[in-house]
């Protein structure tokens, strides 16, 4: 399969359908789609807006038909006569920066087919996702604060992307290993647990990278698809069981899942570049991709809104088990999320990460929230089972 790029104008939607359009503090208006657009220019007033990463070299007539005191343009694309247009009439226009294998300045979060157009004919080193990578490599040490501030405005902006599709939603986190393999036992396991989280109405969260965290995306992508789906995926996926030695093969075969059984159900992904050699995955269909892990760590267990469940892994979950655990002992974020870690042996004996969850939640509210779980099919009625608030 060749994925197609997704267009910089895709409308927002949220995990469970479209968004509205994200209104800013004083009234003033987010504009992320040429559609939308066109529908405020229709008005003869973009005083206040901000319009990111849309290309306006075919709007100048509209453009200098409007009121613009106090818009921002992020990023757009437009003829000289507009941009001189459109300072003259009061707005800040910030160029689009030559040369980048990514959007600094974009209003949505990528979809895999725009992070692995190009997969097909050029293999994944020709894809997007290995050009930004590319790039981070060669400028996160050499000093210089444009590259810093271009990482740091992309990351920004996938933020408030992500705040925008998650509005409402109840989200839980699923944590988990890179190395789990597809064709596994466990792969199994945590595929199902997605599609039992997705088909009781959470938004389902991973990091978004390979083994655990694709298995988590491709359950909730399957959850709205009849049981058989899934098992018949998990077939199919077993014969490019891990993205080493080959990503090229191992997204194909995601890719040929979803050609077979296209429009499955949403989730999301928030992987990184920091670890430039786990590629996104496939079955996430919103990914926020950031530059820095540590933004995106964070991120992602604060958004984790309904609760967190950690499946065995290793340093990256661990890590994970405890800034979760921070802010649920602090109360920083408001009432603690429950915290559920699967497997007796792997957080007791192996990595004994949870009589230290114990010990620290002992006596305060976090205590009544946290649980182990031997069998990941366990961990969805325990989930229900906690208290929330």
């Amino acid at each position: 399969m060749q994925p197609t790029p997704a267009s910089a104008s895709a409308s927002t939607t949220s995990a469970s359908g479209t968004a509205p359009s994200p209104q800013l503090p004083g009234g003033d208006r987010e504009i992320e789609s040429l559609e939308e657009f066109d529908e405020v220019a229709a008005s003869g007033s973009l005083a206040g807006c901000r319009v990111q990463a849309i290309d306006l070299t075919a709007r100048t007539s509209a453009l200098r038909a409007c009121v613009a005191t106090g818009a921002v343009f992020l990023g757009c694309p437009m003829e000289q006569d507009a941009v001189d247009a459109m300072r003259a009439a009061g707005a800040l226009v910030f160029p689009p920066v030559p040369g980048l294998p990514f959007d600094p300045y974009r209003g949505l979060l990528y979809t895999p087919e725009e992070l692995f157009a190009g997969l097909s004919d050029g293999g994944y080193e020709a894809t997007p996702d290995a050009g930004a990578y590319a790039w981070f490599q060669e400028t996160k040490a050499d000093g210089d604060v444009f590259s810093s501030m271009l990482r740091a405005i992309h990351d920004d902006s996938i933020s408030d992307a992500l705040d925008e599709l998650l509005v409402s939603a109840r989200v839980v986190g699923v944590m988990g290993g890179h190395a789990m393999a597809r064709g596994t036992a466990e792969y199994e396991g945590a595929a199902r647990l997605g599609r039992s989280l997705a088909r009781a109405g959470f938004t389902v969260a991973t990091g978004g990278g390979p083994g655990a965290m694709e298995a988590a995306n491709l359950g909730a992508y399957a959850s709205v698809f009849r049981d058989e789906m899934l098992d018949e995926a998990l077939e199919l996926l077993a014969k490019a069981p891990s993205f080493s030695p080959s990503i090229a093969e191992w997204a194909r075969a995601a890719f040929d899942v979803r050609e077979r059984w296209p429009s499955g159900g949403a989730s999301v992904g928030i992987p990184t570049w920091f670890y430039g050699h786990e590629p996104p995955n496939a079955f996430a269909t919103h990914l926020a991709k950031y530059f820095a892990n540590a933004t995106r760590e964070d991120g992602l267990l604060a958004r984790s809104n309904a609760g967190v469940i950690f499946l065995p892994g290793a340093a990256g979950t661990l890590q994970e088990i405890f800034d979760a655990a921070t802010p649920n002992y602090y109360e920083s974020r408001g009432e603690p999320a429950p915290m559920i870690l699967v497997n007796h042996d792997h957080w007791t004996n192996h990595l004994p990460a949870w009589p230290l969850l114990q010990a620290l939640a002992r006596g305060r509210t976090m205590e009544s929230r946290i649980a182990l779980v031997d069998k990941v099919e366990d961990a969805p009625a325990t989930l229900a089972s906690l208290p929330t608030d």
